[in-house]
């Protein structure tokens, strides 16, 4: 769960993260982020007045979905 200061992404109980809060998470930039969205690749997102929000049941799933398993030997 989201727990930073940033207004927007708490309003919602910290159920929500903001582009940089998940920027920072997979140590990516935010322009990475946009170019995923554009390619249709990365977590569901909600466009809430302009801004690029990310619900955490999205972004597990989408970590869910993109996991290798281990070379096994």
């Amino acid at each position: 769960m989201a727990t930073h200061n940033n207004s927007r992404s708490t309003i919602l109980d910290g159920r929500l993260f903001s582009e940089p809060e998940l920027a920072t998470r997979y140590g990516k930039t935010i322009r990475t982020l946009q170019r995923w969205r554009a390619e249709g690749y990365g977590p569901t997102y909600l466009r809430i007045g302009g801004s690029i929000f990310y619900r955490l049941e999205d972004i597990e799933v989408f970590e869910i979905s993109v996991r290798q398993a281990g070379a096994r030997g």
